[in-house]
């Protein structure tokens, strides 16, 4: 059954996730609140997971979820099947930003171990030594300032998110599909029993 009020809550959530998203893509391009050369930044940032797998396009099926909250169930606002492609772009966007997200935190931060040339220091870790469970060896990166802790905090911020998005980008797709097959269903079998009524009440 449609939920008014679910979807409302659905669609606000998202809304604030995708722009919590792209306010953490846009803080990578400033490490420690410092203005680098587009070359000094972590090259997976220009992805843009933040900014449109988590963030726009997860905004168009929240959008969506907002406006049709007031006339029932999203499914139905412009034909059943158009909410659901847009929840599954949504889910699109939302794996894109988790699967980036996981990228940069296993490869590490771009950054100047002391030698005055830009480097990814951890890149070649094994999972087992990786820096993300050995603290000490963040000071392997000297500039720019804490860039480790920016890096793995913001990156972390967006795998989170991009994977809350995808659960709920989903769930709605889920629901509108199963709206499309099950109220076909209803409606079929509601067509029928009509029929046999207004075939019995015309009986002898």
């Amino acid at each position: 059954m449609c939920s008014e009020t679910g979807s409302r809550c659905t669609g606000m959530l998202l809304l604030t996730l995708a722009t919590t998203a792209i306010i953490a893509n846009l803080l990578l391009y400033f490490p420690n609140g410092q203005v680098l050369a587009p070359a000094k930044v972590t090259n997976l940032v220009w992805f843009f997971h933040g900014f449109l797998g988590a963030g726009l396009l997860v905004m168009v099926p929240a959008v969506m979820l907002l406006r049709a909250g007031g006339e029932g169930c999203w499914a139905h606002r412009r034909g059943m099947l158009f909410p659901v492609l847009l929840a599954i772009l949504g889910t699109m966007g939302a794996v894109y930003c988790v699967v980036i997200s996981s990228l940069g935190l296993l490869s590490g931060p771009f950054c100047d171990t002391g030698s005055g040339n830009y480097t990814y220091p951890f890149r070649n870790d094994t999972l087992e030594n990786s820096y993300l469970f050995n603290r000490p060896s963040w000071t392997t990166c000297q500039e720019p300032e804490h860039i480790v802790l920016w890096h793995v905090v913001l990156f972390s911020i967006l795998l989170g998110i991009g994977a809350v998005e995808a659960a709920l980008c989903l769930s709605q797709a889920v629901s509108g599909l199963c709206d499309i097959f099950c109220g076909t269903c209803i409606r079929k079998g509601q067509v029928g029993a009509s029929r046999t009524l207004a075939f019995s009440s015309h009986s002898p």
